[in-house]
């Protein structure tokens, strides 16, 4: 009895210094200490996208802004007009760079980190191997793939030689020109998700697989009904990655294809840098800047809701 009167106190006291940290956390220090990184956040972040919504109500003089003249929202009426090339069509474009992206980049990355993950360490230097390609240059290697591309003498056209097959002109059809910087773009990016992958399937339950397995389930049963429901918050996670990083994707399209042939690899990036530094419409660009932030804001609230949504249901079950 005594004991249990002496231990009520201490944990009492235990208490309170965990309600005083956790007021110390979200109280004037904890604020203190963060306005830093949001000084930071709102002079590179907040600020330039509030100033370039001002610029996309103007028709917008780059050399002297004094001589610029507000014209409200006629540059968003203009992205529904017709111009070469469109908003509409160069919309598409983006949707399916990041749908090829997104649906192709996460189905290898996560078969990848599978075939890893049961390796063991000796596999240590094809995890290496797979990750390089994601930390190279993009201008570099986007020069080293347009000479992999070449209809004559390129990597890609001497295997189809050997294989007997026609040789194809990949970056100069508009049929070709999309899947050949697709191509590329998987093989670069690709092995910063799989290393995502990884570090998800590394706190996978193996109680679960192996209880699984016991009961008879076979390779796929595990995956489906064990592994993968695990893996569902990484998995959104590598989605929502991929998507704004796709959308906002440039530097291939400018020195693979250079938006062509005939704008069939124009996205709604490389329209904006045409228009912007280009043609010099700095106003429509903007619109464009600010329509393309929407987007991907909407894309990853939209995500991120559904991450939550999951998470809830499988807390709740």
């Amino acid at each position: 009895m005594a004991t249990t009167q002496l231990d009520r106190p201490s944990r009492r006291g235990v208490a309170v210094r965990s309600r005083r940290r956790s007021r110390d956390r979200s109280g004037p220090t904890a604020v203190l200490f963060s306005l830093p990184a949001l000084a930071i956040f709102a002079v590179f972040t907040i600020l330039p996208t509030g100033y370039t919504f001002v610029i996309s109500l103007f028709n917008w003089n780059p050399l002297n802004a004094s001589q610029s003249t507000f014209i409200g929202a006629d540059n968003y009426r203009r992205l529904f007009a017709h111009s070469t090339p469109s908003f509409a069509a160069s919309a598409l474009t983006s949707l399916y760079f990041t749908a090829g992206m997104v649906i192709g980049g996460t189905a290898i990355s996560l078969a990848i980190a599978l075939l890893l993950s049961r390796g063991g360490a000796w596999l240590s230097g094809v995890r290496v191997a797979v990750f390089v390609p994601h930390v190279t240059p993009l201008v570099a290697t986007s020069i080293v793939w347009v000479w992999i591309f070449n209809p004559q003498f390129g990597l890609a056209n001497a295997i189809l030689r050997w294989l007997h097959l026609p040789a194809v002109d990949w970056l100069e059809s508009s049929t070709t020109a999309m899947p050949a910087i697709l191509t590329y773009s998987l093989w670069h990016e690709v092995g910063f998700t799989v290393v995502i992958f990884l570090g998800g399937l590394a706190v996978v339950s193996g109680e679960l697989g192996e209880a699984a397995r016991v009961d008879g389930a076979n390779r796929w049963q595990e995956f489906w009904y064990v592994t993968w429901p695990q893996l569902r918050p990484v998995t959104l996670f590598v989605v929502t990655v991929s998507t704004i990083s796709s959308l906002q994707a440039f530097t291939q399209f400018f020195v693979m294809t250079e938006g062509g042939p005939a704008d069939a690899t124009t996205t709604l990036s490389y329209l904006l840098y045409q228009e912007a530094f280009v043609f010099f419409h700095t106003g429509y660009a903007a619109a464009l800047a600010v329509v393309l932030f929407v987007v991907t804001a909407l894309f990853t609230v939209l995500q991120f809701r559904t991450r939550r949504s999951t998470s809830a249901r499988s807390t709740s079950a």
